[in-house]
């Protein structure tokens, strides 16, 4: 026996029309022909949005389109990609600070926590999306947001294990587009970073047995009042996608299912910058 409910997801008939399209166009490119799918565009755009803003389960989502899991995860993975080809480029972004008149703009690390694991690291006896900061498992995604918070763009994914400078470094586009954007766009960021301090602006940090000069405990206070903000890109992308609490597909999934999620809410909200 099953009872049947409405619900509402939380977004402007405008985003599910603009995945639609997306998803139209993506199955032209394809070639698919007229009538061969188990569900039509607006249909599977509104799959994809439940399974990103309210983290529903597959197992209901095919069960409510009455279609097979594996339909439906071919379906979710369609959607993902289509969301995040749209996502912009690093240097697109940050020339749109610029353009925008920003000052600067903030990196941060987001752990994406993930369900899967067990996979093997360059450590012995340590799982490769083991963070031991988090204490769970999950991938690195670094995000780049302006002055009040707002994200404007994301990475690829890098192993939970490795820490931010290591991501930074690895994501080998980052620190030349930050340091060529330098001279009119700092970028600031926490004290993860102070291995790429010529060009991520960070705090100072306290030295072994010692203390810092009053002056650079007053420069830390102002440091800190202003990057902390990023923190509120970080959680707005977890608040608006329940998805992004913790990820069930592959872990190497992770950086386009947020790039997804931005693209997503640029559209939703009419903002990019």
């Amino acid at each position: 026996m099953s009872v049947t409910y409405t619900s509402v997801l939380p977004v402007r008939d405008e985003t599910v029309d603009f995945l639609t399209g997306l998803l139209t166009a993506e199955r032209a490119r394809r070639g698919t022909r007229a009538g061969t799918r188990a569900l039509p565009c607006h249909d599977q755009a509104v799959l994809v949005l439940r399974w990103l803003l309210d983290g529903t389960r597959m197992s209901q989502l095919a069960r409510d389109n009455a279609i097979g899991r594996s339909t439906g995860y071919a379906y979710l993975h369609e959607g993902i990609d289509v969301l995040a080809a749209r996502s912009p480029s690093l240097h697109g972004a940050l020339l749109a600070a610029k353009t925008a008149g920003y000052s600067h703009v903030n990196i941060d690390g987001t752990l994406i926590e993930t369900d899967r694991c067990r996979t093997p690291g360059p450590t012995p006896g340590v799982d490769l999306w083991w963070s031991g900061k988090h204490a769970n498992h999950g991938g690195n995604v670094q995000v780049i947001t302006v002055p009040d918070g707002w994200p404007i763009w994301t990475s690829d994914v890098r192993p939970g294990r490795e820490h931010d400078t290591t991501a930074v470094r690895t994501h080998t586009e980052i620190l030349p587009a930050l340091t060529a954007a330098g001279g009119d766009l700092r970028t600031l960021g926490d004290l993860g970073y102070e291995g790429e301090a010529d060009t991520i602006t960070v705090a100072f940090k306290t030295p072994k047995d010692g203390r810092l000069t009053l002056v650079q405990q007053q420069l830390n206070q102002a440091h800190n009042g202003v990057r902390a903000i990023t923190e509120r890109g970080n959680a707005l992308l977890k608040m608006t996608f329940r998805a992004l609490r913790n990820v069930s597909l592959c872990p190497w999934r992770i950086g386009k299912i947020v790039a997804a999620a931005l693209v997503l809410l640029h559209i939703d909200r009419a903002r990019t910058t």
